[in-house]
């Protein structure tokens, strides 16, 4: 089946985490996964823009009611109207998850998704038990599309 990863992290984020987001994307996608998101700006839009342009499809779940809230690089918008809760939702949806940098929501969605036992790779993020520390954008796209389809996600189960 398909992959699914989520790339996950700061609304406000810094350059290098804009760039790196954008590179996992991108990786993401030329391998064949489906990238979820939150559908927003920051890494969010970075990581969507660099799927779409490698002509790759993205999730992302938004947390209003409103499709028009996406970036222009979610292939497919969808609406929760949960607010910040949708993080559980980004959490459950996908087979691994990366996070690049972040603040609480990014951990919250951290936390989702060690709870459901979704290996989740760190780039520059919070450094917690569970999460495994990735020091590029290419180990991130490595780890997590080979934890994606080695049956410890969703899709293999």
């Amino acid at each position: 089946m398909t992959p699914y990863v989520a790339v996950i992290g700061a609304s406000r984020p810094t350059a290098e985490d804009l760039v790196d987001a954008e590179a996992i994307g991108r990786g993401l996608a030329e391998r064949g996964a489906i990238v979820v998101t939150g559908g927003r700006g920051g890494v969010m839009a970075a990581a969507s823009r660099g799927a779409a342009e490698a002509g790759g499809v993205v999730v992302g779940l938004l947390p209003g009611l409103d499709r028009g809230e996406a970036n222009e690089w979610v292939t497919v918008a969808l609406t929760t109207g949960l607010g910040d809760l949708r993080n559980g939702l980004v959490a459950r949806a996908a087979d691994a998850v990366v996070a690049v940098g972040g603040a609480y929501g990014t951990l919250s969605e951290i936390a989702l998704a060690l709870q459901a036992a979704t290996p989740v790779f760190g780039l520059h993020s919070w450094e917690i038990d569970g999460v495994r520390r990735v020091a590029s954008p290419r180990e991130a796209i490595l780890a997590a599309f080979e934890a994606a389809t080695a049956g410890t996600g969703h899709s293999g189960a």
